[in-house]
């Protein structure tokens, strides 16, 4: 449990090839179903305070409590991913921790000197900002706002999760439009 916002929920790898990742969280790990986007609908969104169009895969699945992010870059957008693969690395590049008082708890963030280097909407009340301060190599804190359809549909990824039987391992992402 982190004292300054909660329960960790999220891990986020960021990979190169994003159905090999599936295929090897399914098999070796027999975690799933996971839930795949081939391009996210990322709204408004910032990296060092400029905007870009980006074009990311993403897939979910839970572990318990746990989700588990798969990600990979599509395009050559500047982003804290893409800088995550130019440094050499693949794996772990955030954890998240989701929130329902997105404003209170980015303020308390910035507040402890934490700077937003990496932001964006997913969905309506979807907000996530990526801060800057970088644990090993290359792992950032992500704050996930978790109201709205993004939140309804990260309940139903864990939902999924819990007792799967290993059928149906690859699903279509749910829609993200909707309050």
């Amino acid at each position: 449990m982190s004292r300054l916002l909660g329960e960790v929920r999220q891990l986020g790898y960021v990979v190169e090839d994003i159905e090999a990742a599936m295929e090897f969280w399914i098999d070796v790990i027999g975690v799933g179903p996971w839930f795949y986007n081939e391009h996210v609908p990322i709204r408004n969104y910032r990296f060092r305070g400029e905007a870009f169009d980006v074009h990311n895969s993403v897939a979910l699945a839970n572990s318990g409590r746990v989700q588990v992010e798969l990600i990979q870059t599509r395009s050559d957008t500047p982003s804290m991913y893409r800088d995550f693969l130019r440094a050499g690395h693949t794996g772990l590049q955030h954890i998240a921790f989701w929130t329902e008082t997105f404003d209170d708890d980015l303020a308390r963030m910035e507040a402890q000197g934490f700077k937003v280097e990496m932001s964006g909407e997913v969905g309506q009340n979807g907000r996530f900002v990526y801060f800057d301060r970088q644990m090993h190599p290359g792992t950032v804190i992500e704050l996930s706002e978790v109201l709205g359809p993004k939140g309804r549909m990260f309940k139903m990824i864990r939902d999924a999760a819990t007792g799967w039987d290993g059928s149906d391992p690859i699903r279509d992402f749910p829609s993200l439009e909707g309050n």
